[in-house]
């Protein structure tokens, strides 16, 4: 569900005209809808009513402080990857007790900044991550809380770029390892293992895979507690997949995606975590942009749109599908045209959509690339010496822009040129 529908013939936001809100921010641009992100959450974190959870929304997703500050005003935690966003977590009010850190190459300092941070639990992707971890935290005088991230080796049945449970991929230790480890860790005298952590990919629309893992998963705790570490919690990791293709392409509800866990969790006693990012942002966010040109090739056409892969690179990055609405609703009554819609920078690879039927879209004409609220502008990038573009936040009949677009002489001007020329 999302809050993007037509009224009086035009695509709006909630109550905000997409076709006004082009004329007033330009084109192209990202917007959210506020009451999208906040059901979003709500239908996670409800699907486990009565549990004791904790719900770290994933910043890579994301990370517009808006988005952050909309989400943490629900009670969302915040699962973050690098130094940059936990300084985004803490710059939108999340508390530090609410945060999780994850990822394979945190830094020393990193290590640092977290612990006089004062963060929830690290999650621990290697022995010499450990043992990084032991020694920084054992410097400060403290103690880093810490889940070990363990791979279970189990096919997500997703994009090869998105999968992170199988052997080859870089994450987490081997499942087989896991124990062993554990037992070392308890022995650290910077480091309180706290938990275990699995995450097994992305964009996952089948629960087997998740079923799967938490079978490991329950067994490894039960292990664990024989063994006689202490287990606070078990994060789930995310996952959850979202309907990139409207109503032909539907995941599991979030309550179904409950009782897998809910099963694999019975009788651990244990606090629950987990870090959704992907099916809480993406469907609340849309890029609109503006045709430029039609373009009849020798064997195709080609709609050229003021976007590009800079500003959205899923389909290229991942041959990634988005649904396409036009702004105009009676385009939608007219023939459908087969067309590759394509952008200004100068790659073969810059599209946004290959051999789609689409309305017949013509020169000025607005349309919305849906499903673009998560791994959109967060992978953005001024390729080919582009602007970034505005990210708006919509909330009933209000809007903010809450990233603008930045001018040139702030793209160029932070270079330097030698002062031996």
């Amino acid at each position: 569900m999302h809050q993007f529908a037509y009224k009086g013939g035009v695509l709006h936001a909630e109550d905000v005209s997409l076709d006004a809100l082009a004329s007033e921010v330009g084109t192209p641009f990202y917007c959210y809808s506020t009451a999208t992100l906040e059901r979003h959450y709500k239908v996670f974190a409800d699907a486990f009513s009565g549990a004791d959870v904790l719900v770290c929304y994933s910043i890579k997703a994301n990370s517009n402080i808006a988005v952050l500050r909309t989400l943490g005003e629900l009670g969302s935690g915040m699962d973050v990857v690098s130094e940059g966003e936990l300084r985004r977590a803490r710059a939108a009010g999340v508390p530090p007790e609410r945060i999780v850190f994850s990822g394979v190459g945190k830094t020393r300092e990193e290590m640092a900044y977290a612990l006089n941070e004062g963060i929830y639990a690290f999650n621990v992707e290697s022995e010499p991550e450990l043992a990084a971890l032991n020694e920084v935290a054992h410097g400060l005088g403290v103690k880093a809380r810490v889940a070990l991230r363990v791979n279970p080796d189990i096919d997500p049945k997703t994009h090869r770029k998105i999968s992170t449970g199988k052997a080859e991929d870089k994450f987490g230790v081997p499942f087989d390892r896991a124990r062993a480890l554990y037992k070392e860790a308890a022995g650290m005298q910077g480091v309180e293992t706290c938990g275990i952590h699995m995450h097994i990919g992305s964009q996952i629309t089948d629960l087997k895979p998740f079923g799967d893992a938490f079978t490991l998963l329950r067994a490894l705790a039960g292990q664990l507690k024989e063994d006689g570490i202490k287990l606070e919690f078990i994060n789930f990791g995310g996952g959850l997949g979202v309907p990139y293709r409207g109503s032909n392409d539907v995941p599991p509800h979030p309550d179904e995606y409950a009782t897998v866990v809910l099963d694999a969790a019975e009788e651990l006693n244990c606090k629950l975590l987990f870090e959704p990012g992907r099916m809480i942002a993406a469907n609340a966010g849309i890029l609109v942009t503006r045709v430029l040109y039609v373009k009849e090739g020798a064997n195709k056409t080609f709609t050229v749109v003021d976007a590009a892969m800079n500003d959205l690179i899923r389909p290229t990055l991942y041959e990634a599908y988005h649904d396409i609405w036009p702004v105009r609703e009676s385009l939608r009554a007219e023939p459908p045209q087969k067309t590759d819609v394509v952008g200004p920078v100068c790659e073969t690879g810059d599209y946004l959509a290959l051999d789609r039927d689409l309305p017949p879209f013509g020169e000025a004409d607005l349309m919305a690339v849906m499903t673009a609220g998560a791994y959109g502008a967060v992978q953005s990038s001024t390729y080919n010496t582009r602007l970034l573009i505005p990210e708006v936040l919509v909330k009933g009949g209000h809007y903010a822009v809450v990233r603008p677009r930045p001018d040139y002489d702030e793209l160029i001007g932070g270079e330097k040129i030698p002062d031996w020329f």
